[in-house]
């Protein structure tokens, strides 16, 4: 079971790598947020793995880039809201 959790580990890392070259590198500001997104959930895919492995520091890191995730979105959803002019 450990070297599957490890697996999972291992594989949340490497798409949050690609997230953050996609916010690094990414056409627009849409793919940009949605990289961002991508980093949300893979704090909450951490949050799991760390509640099967035990160790406490790593949740409250993954809870805080989830709730950062969460008010980025809400911030790009707003600030795009004031370029339309209706």
């Amino acid at each position: 079971m450990t070297a599957f959790l490890l697996a999972s580990a291992a594989f949340v890392l490497l798409t949050v790598a690609i997230g953050l070259v996609r916010i690094l590198r990414g056409p627009g500001d849409a793919d940009r947020m949605m990289a961002a997104q991508l980093l949300g959930s893979g704090g909450i895919a951490a949050l799991l793995l760390a509640a099967a492995t035990g160790p406490s520091a790593v949740v409250d890191v993954a809870l805080i880039l989830a709730l950062l995730a969460a008010f980025a979105s809400i911030a790009f959803v707003k600030a795009g809201q004031g370029d339309d002019p209706e």
